[in-house]
């Protein structure tokens, strides 16, 4: 039995034993949980230069920590503009060592659809979370080894697809859900500007060039967003006005989509003309955007004259704060890797389809 007298002797070795211990580990800091992601963006074309880097002077859940870019000079001009360290900034070469730089909790790919499935995972490699533009990647083998790659080193994945985050987009995809105006029975969704560049990674299959992955995903991701269904079959046509610049790819893809239940979509997407359009059908009513997938911003009406017209001030900062959020709360994604992969499953089919010559099943 314990005396008393030992007892306090005890319990003052232990007091002493635990000042020591708090003093011993009062120098080492405990990770914070941060307010603000940093995110690097990979490949500083147009959409990064013009679009991602303006946006995200706007967000308040992450902000532009950092780049990565084969260009010295383009390196010099966005740590001026930017006001960037130089440790931030990385070459295609010393990528990976990103991992070390804990500035850095994001990277936003920005490449060639070719390039989108190596940098995602040897980003996810580096302890990263991923945003990637679509299209995916080009294949529905890449998108999974994508999806693998962040699954096994515990990151995330979105994918960039801004209108999944668009108020008015959402309402459509409401209506489906709750068949509002009754069971959607066809959508036609257009998507297409004429495109002037000869010599351009969209014209260039190698690169992941063709307009089905670039604009075509567009009226394909809204077919399927608008019936909240999977297409099960389809039937497509490549064509193009300028065979002198599109030798190796389409410049517009016609494509139809089958959905279960008898619900179709006709589909349109084009380098070569102006086309912004989304009308869905419904056995009760109707309701369309126009434009429904324009940077300024995305308005409709429906049959009973409700107006869509919901306004965000930027669609991509919205998109990286929600993703951002998401992130720090370890919440789910609006399009996590799995959306874009569903997506290529049907570029693969459309693809397929302009090949043979005939209707294929998805």
């Amino acid at each position: 039995m314990i005396s008393r007298r030992s007892f306090m002797q005890r319990a003052a070795a232990g007091m002493a034993g635990l000042s020591f211990a708090e003093s011993a580990f009062s120098n080492i800091l405990v990770p914070q949980k941060k307010e603000r992601l940093g995110v690097a963006l990979v490949g500083l074309g147009y959409y990064s230069t013009d679009l991602l880097a303006p946006a995200l002077q706007l967000t308040q859940h992450c902000y532009l920590a950092g780049i990565v870019t084969g260009t010295p000079a383009k390196a010099e001009q966005w740590k001026k503009q930017h006001n960037l360290p130089d440790k931030n900034i990385y070459s295609y070469d010393n990528f990976d060592t990103v991992a070390n730089n804990p500035d850095i909790d994001v990277i936003y790919v920005v490449l060639p659809p070719s390039m989108h499935a190596e940098y995602s995972i040897r980003a996810a490699k580096a302890g990263k979370h991923v945003w990637c533009e679509k299209p995916m990647a080009v294949s529905v083998a890449e998108c999974q080894s994508m999806i693998d790659a962040c699954n096994k080193n515990k990151v995330k994945l979105a994918i960039g697809y801004r209108l999944h985050h668009e108020p008015n987009t959402q309402q459509i995809m409401k209506f489906a859900k709750e068949q509002a105006y009754g069971k959607v029975t066809k959508v036609e969704a257009k998507a297409g500007y004429f495109d002037p560049r000869t010599d351009h990674w969209k014209q260039k299959k190698n690169m992941g060039g063709g307009v089905m992955g670039d604009m075509g995903v567009y009226p394909l991701n809204a077919a399927r967003y608008s019936t909240g269904l999977e297409p099960i079959a389809v039937t497509a046509q490549a064509s193009t006005t300028r065979p002198e610049i599109y030798k190796e790819v389409e410049e517009t893809m016609n494509f139809m989509l089958e959905f279960p239940g008898g619900a179709t979509a006709q589909c349109e997407a084009s380098f070569g003309k102006s086309m912004n359009d989304l009308m869905v059908t419904c056995s009760k009513g109707w309701y369309k955007l126009s434009p429904f997938q324009a940077y300024s911003g995305v308005n409709g009406v429906t049959s009973d004259g409700k107006t869509l017209n919901a306004v965000i001030p930027n669609e991509q900062a919205r998109q990286m704060d929600d993703d951002a959020l998401a992130i720090m709360n370890n919440t789910k994604l609006l399009a996590p890797g799995e959306e874009g992969l569903r997506d290529i499953r049907v570029v693969e089919a459309v693809y397929r389809s302009v090949a043979q010559k005939k209707r294929v099943m998805v």
